[in-house]
């Protein structure tokens, strides 16, 4: 019943996981791995999940920090946990969608791997469409910092510089 219940409310939002994986992994077994790890994180932490508070707010954070920690220690450690296959994840059909995708989005997937994690994470909210306390409260900085972060993120792109 319980894994029913995580598995609805991941559904509407799992392209978030492949949106942050694709941000943080260039090679395609490298973002199954993370997507997984993903999971596994998000069905660990289901339990404290707050209904009054948004779902993908809650997603975002587990699974921000979950690559953050990924790219911050390559070495993975093993996890007994239950299956999570889903057939709504078809991570071959993202994979081929980024890979025939246009210039600017592989553009926009390079220049985020050059990021600096808790950047490439508040860039990537910011381009989702979530504002600057949504972002805060996600990435647990404050909304000043977020504000100054993107101004700063804002000026290296309109300035043509590397991140």
């Amino acid at each position: 019943m319980i894994q029913q219940s995580f598995l609805a409310a991941i559904q509407p939002h799992r392209g978030m996981l492949i949106q942050i994986a694709s941000a943080w992994c260039a090679v395609r077994e490298d973002r199954h791995d993370l997507i997984q790890d993903m999971l596994v994180e998000l069905w660990r932490a289901y339990p404290r999940y707050d209904p009054a508070k948004p779902f993908s707010t809650f997603m975002y954070r587990v699974a921000l920090n979950v690559a953050i920690s990924a790219s911050r220690s390559r070495s993975r450690r093993p996890v007994a946990a239950a299956s999570f296959h889903d057939p709504g994840f078809d991570l071959a059909a993202a994979d081929q969608d980024l890979a025939s995708g246009d210039d600017d989005l592989q553009a926009l997937s390079e220049l985020l791997r050059r990021l600096e994690p808790v950047d490439r994470g508040l860039l990537l909210l910011y381009l989702a469409g979530h504002g600057q306390n949504e972002i805060a409260e996600t990435l647990g900085i404050s909304v000043s910092n977020v504000s100054t972060r993107l101004h700063r993120l804002k000026l290296k792109l309109s300035q043509g510089a590397k991140p």
